[in-house]
């Protein structure tokens, strides 16, 4: 009988046990459940109204939302240009309380956008920035936000890979962009990739899917510049580029022997803008139009083949050299002319004019131009 007592209270012991463990959180949920419990107050809905037109033009109200991250105490949220739409703003904070939101600044290059509520300190929650420059693949991320305007939900998953480019709307390209498996889904937008310490790794701003919803493929603006981007946007608005004030397009070896020019890559210069740094420098825009099939291209131009010392065999690498630096800064072009005279244009790079931050690239003329 003692035996048999002994034997169950052992067997009770070790049901205990054994329901304790399986009941028991892991570390990685732990880490979950606190981040989530820490920072989803600093996540907000942010609800955009613009003025659609039905098939008759009669005026009609939408909605889209989006995520943001409350990022400073004085009640500025930075998320996506392309979430705030042109309309009223809505911001919607964790407790449900909804609040007007006015425009403070945005920039089409990066895609991301500040929106101010009028809220007390004490109301609010302040998610920290981290640093995006030592990012590993396989390291934790986190996504918070509000998908297809369900409520604020969060999902997990890992860096895929760093180190992307991605081309903005405005024909832009964003470097260092971070890819994702976390789930983003439209209405996420905007919102934070956060790290296990609980500070934002990125602003989660596209998705790539054949469907519309996530497939595991997701992209995230790269925090040290959306930290960049948002100072500038809280102090005047915008976000200074340095300003070339050309259009450039891809040079390939069957555009350089139609126009005979004497290198086969390159940037080639289709426009000058008037009275631009570049201009004022010399450098020189086309001329006179040729045809290359339906494509016309112009001829007399010169070729930008180095930046700074460093070689560019298409109008993507020269932008992105020239937009590594900034207003006030000395740029050497190496150019060749179009009659094979090389030459180095050493000039100060002006500030892009207020007017041209959010617009499409000038000149679209073939072959992916960029304006700079």
């Amino acid at each position: 009988m003692r035996y048999a007592k002994f034997f169950s209270l052992a067997l009770a012991v070790c049901l205990l046990i054994w329901i304790s463990r399986a009941s028991a959180l892991t570390d990685e949920e732990v880490n979950n459940i606190e981040l989530y419990q820490r920072l989803a107050a600093g996540v907000v809905k942010i609800t955009s109204t613009v003025i659609e037109h039905d098939v008759l033009m009669h005026a009609v109200p939408a909605e889209g939302t989006g995520t943001g991250s409350i990022i400073d105490p004085r009640g500025y949220i930075l998320t996506n240009k392309h979430v705030i739409g042109s309309g009223k703003l809505v911001v919607t904070l964790a407790n449900g309380k909804k609040y007007r939101a006015r425009l403070i600044g945005s920039d089409l290059g990066s895609d991301l956008a500040i929106v101010k509520i009028d809220v007390p300190p004490e109301g609010l929650t302040v998610i920290p920035m981290g640093d995006s420059a030592g990012l590993k693949v396989g390291q934790k991320a986190i996504s918070i936000g509000d998908p297809f305007g369900l409520g604020k939900s969060l999902t997990v998953g890992v860096i895929s890979s760093v180190g992307r480019t991605v081309r903005a709307s405005n024909g832009f390209l964003v470097e260092n962009v971070i890819q994702t498996d976390a789930a983003i889904n439209p209405g996420n937008s905007g919102g934070p990739l956060i790290d296990s310490s609980g500070k934002i790794i990125g602003i989660t701003t596209a998705i790539f899917s054949p469907t519309g919803a996530s497939v595991g493929i997701g992209f995230a603006i790269p925090v040290n510049l959306a930290r960049k981007v948002a100072s500038q946007l809280i102090k005047k608005g915008y976000y200074s580029y340095s300003y070339l004030g050309a259009a450039l397009m891809d040079l390939f070896p069957e555009i350089s022997r139609v126009l005979k020019l004497p290198v086969k890559r390159g940037a080639l210069v289709t426009v000058v803008v008037p009275g631009g740094p570049a201009q004022k420098a010399g450098l020189k825009g086309g001329i006179a139009k040729g045809r290359i099939g339906n494509d016309i291209v112009m001829s007399g131009a010169d070729v930008i083949v180095s930046v700074n010392g460093v070689q560019v065999n298409n109008a993507d690498a020269a932008v992105r050299e020239i937009h590594r630096l900034r207003p006030g800064d000395v740029v050497r072009l190496g150019i060749v002319r179009s009659d094979g005279t090389p030459k180095i244009l050493t000039f100060i790079l002006g500030e892009r004019p207020p007017g041209e931050h959010n617009r499409a690239a000038v000149s679209r003329i073939i072959h992916r131009p960029g304006a700079v």
